[in-house]
């Protein structure tokens, strides 16, 4: 299992990884969820996928198993900035409610937004927590590496169940709410080293 983190600057020495997680994105979110999303030539992208994004990969070689989208909350991208703050405002059209969060939605430089996070649903169960593993794990880094020291996600309402056993500070920012096909909560990961 290799891990990658990719952007636009590097993406053309992984060869086909970074069309690859695209079509993963597809298959998880369009196929097996039906989220009505945009997609084109077998890939799913949006408005945040811009060379202000990274995105990172765990992957056996071309084959992606799990990815995650990190993009600055300081990011603007013509009238869009991050999906959670689009969100708030009211620019995604009602597909995430606009109170999805206990407060204003955060701008600075030290936090970044994970979005788009995914795991394969063919790989095993047996797999499935390794690959987690590795996910968290590369997220984090590649976040750090960044200069965050923030993490804001909207994902899964079970996200204790997976970020809690990663060791992870994370800590829910607002409430539980139905979108699509699940319940969804958005979540603050610190990524600060603690202080003993």
């Amino acid at each position: 299992m290799q891990t990658t983190t990719l952007s636009y600057a590097n993406l053309h020495n992984h060869g086909q990884l970074f069309a690859n997680i695209f079509r993963a994105r597809k298959q998880s979110f369009i196929i097996q969820k039906n989220w009505d999303l945009p997609q084109t030539e077998d890939m799913e992208f949006d408005q945040y996928d811009t060379p202000l994004s990274r995105w990172v990969a765990i992957h056996d070689f071309d084959r992606v198993l799990a990815g995650v989208r990190l993009t600055p909350t300081t990011a603007r991208c013509g009238m869009y900035s991050y999906m959670i703050k689009d969100a708030q405002d009211g620019l995604l059209g009602g597909s995430i409610p606009q109170d999805l969060l206990d407060g204003p939605a955060p701008v600075e430089p030290g936090t970044w937004e994970a979005s788009r996070l995914f795991v394969d649903h063919t790989i095993p169960q047996s797999q499935r927590r390794s690959v987690h593993k590795h996910l968290v794990a590369e997220m984090t880094a590649s976040a750090r590496a960044l200069g965050a020291s923030k993490l804001v996600a909207l994902v899964a309402a079970t996200w204790p169940r997976w970020l809690k056993p990663s060791g992870l500070d994370a800590q829910a920012i607002g409430r539980v709410m139905w979108i699509d096909d699940g319940h969804f909560q958005c979540v603050s990961i610190n990524l600060l080293p603690k202080m003993h």
